[in-house]
């Protein structure tokens, strides 16, 4: 999909508008809070609160579309997974999407999003994160009614911890060609370690030992079985 550079000159001149509502909660407090609902519904776990409001901010801003972004602080460590799998059952919406506190958005990125997944009959998107070129959805926008029917009312396979879940929710997605991508949609992750920082060595195991079984059955392409183990 591409935008019309008048439009994008006319959004860059114009007073900022945010586009999408930010709720801050702790962990602790997801089932007790009520409305968690809109069209598109993104949980951001966190744990660095000034990290987490520039980020939001910014998101919302450049969204160009409505929607809603909920902003957990992990003060239990619960877990990334965890957190997203909560706040998903806690929430209500059409499209639902996560992201981290180190985010960085470009203009347009959810109408872009939003317009790539309805155009491609797609079920999963992953950003431009800067780092995967389109292959994975280390940040994501998923359809909430295909999601619930992949790990029993979980968003994501609540046995990983910290990593490797939005691996296997991508090849989940690939092996049906119901994935999608645009470079334009923007989500670029600002992590200047990132690079250094070791993958969780449980959650490693546990993906090898997932494409062994071949995801219960539902990934069978040898390609996508060995693209990232």
């Amino acid at each position: 999909m591409l935008i019309n550079v008048k439009t994008i000159l006319a959004f860059s001149s114009a007073p900022y508008k945010q586009f999408m509502q930010i709720t801050f909660i702790s962990s602790k407090q997801i089932d007790s809070v009520q409305r968690l609902a809109a069209e598109v519904v993104f949980v951001m776990p966190f744990t660095q609160i000034q990290a987490a409001k520039l980020t939001a901010k910014l998101m919302a801003e450049r969204a160009n579309h409505p929607g809603m972004i909920i902003c957990v602080h992990d003060d239990h460590q619960d877990g990334f997974v965890q957190i997203v799998n909560q706040v998903f059952k806690a929430s209500q919406s059409q499209w639902f999407g996560y992201v981290a506190q180190d985010a960085f958005a470009g203009r347009h990125w959810l109408r872009i999003a939003i317009n790539t997944l309805l155009s491609q009959k797609g079920n999963l998107l992953g950003f431009n994160d800067g780092k995967w070129l389109g292959e994975l959805a280390g940040f994501g926008l998923a359809n909430r009614h295909w999601a619930q029917q992949n790990y029993r009312g979980h968003f994501f396979n609540p046995n990983y911890i910290q990593h490797y879940a939005d691996t296997e929710l991508t090849l989940l997605a690939q092996s049906t060609q119901s994935y999608c991508y645009n470079p334009n949609s923007l989500l670029v992750e600002i992590d200047w370690d990132k690079d250094r920082k070791p993958v969780n060595i449980e959650d490693k195991t546990y993906f090898q030992n997932r494409c062994k079984n071949q995801f219960d059955s539902r990934v069978t392409n040898p390609s996508l079985l060995n693209k990232f183990s």
